[in-house]
């Protein structure tokens, strides 16, 4: 065999490893990219699978529970298209949809949950945290073009009555513990907070909500004002009875 000849084959030879190396290298590009696709795509049907989980510890509204179930369905249809070998997809994606479906048809506001005054500030924080990341993701949604604005608008507006709820029943809670310790200046403090939140707000629960804070702290000045009388009758019963053994008659032994 010829120099030039196996030259030429072990060029040939060089290139087909070449080659199938770089397309071996592409393809599992291609893998890995679909495997963090794929990822983010479960990441966030978790997430709002989770969200949907909480519905007892909140009022979901139809809006909110549709937009959540869709924003599922959405994420499963993309991991259907960038995964078609997935055969558990088709009945996950037909699930998915015929509860939306029911939601649309079937939810009303007998189904939505009560709302539940938190109990401990831990509670009250769980909470709070909830409904931020309901309008977050409802804000994502609507970004999308997945919500219409209207819908939106208006769950937007009801999650922050909700989050201004939490706020002021927990202050009412921890004003009420404090007056309690006899912590009146907390309870002071507290209230007054809680009276300035809600003087931009217009809503039958804001209107009640504040009226009880007034009332409450005008509770707070009472006690506060006969504690401070008592205090002061004590400091002069006390100096009485320093000036009555000062200068009552000496006894003669």
């Amino acid at each position: 065999m010829s120099m030039p000849l196996i030259i030429g084959l072990v060029s040939l030879l060089l290139i087909l490893i070449v080659g199938y190396n770089i397309i071996i290298q592409y393809r599992q590009k291609l893998e890995s990219t679909k495997q963090q696709e794929l990822a983010k795509f479960i990441a966030i049907i978790d997430a709002t699978e989770e969200l949907i989980s909480n519905a007892h510890h909140l009022p979901y509204s139809k809006d909110l529970l549709v937009c959540l179930n869709k924003r599922v369905l959405f994420s499963l249809q993309a991991m259907k298209e960038t995964d078609p070998s997935d055969k558990s997809l088709p009945q996950r994606i037909t699930n998915v949809t015929e509860q939306i479906g029911q939601l649309q048809a079937n939810y009303s506001q007998a189904d939505v949950a009560s709302f539940k005054v938190p109990s401990t500030d831990k509670q009250a924080l769980g909470m709070l945290q909830l409904v931020k990341r309901l309008k977050n993701v409802i804000k994502s949604e609507h970004s999308k073009g997945r919500m219409p604005t209207q819908a939106f608008v208006t769950e937007n507006a009801r999650l922050e009555g909700i989050q201004l709820r939490i706020n002021i029943e927990n202050v009412i809670k921890r004003a009420n513990d404090a007056r309690l310790k006899r912590q009146l200046g907390t309870a002071k403090q507290l209230l007054k907070k809680g009276i300035d939140v809600l003087s931009s707000k217009n809503d039958d629960y804001a209107n009640q909500a504040r009226e009880k804070l007034q009332k409450m702290l005008q509770d707070v000045d009472s006690s506060q004002n006969m504690s401070h009388e008592q205090q002061r009758q004590q400091m002069i019963d006390k100096e009485q009875d320093e000036l009555d053994v000062l200068f009552q008659p000496k006894r003669k032994w």
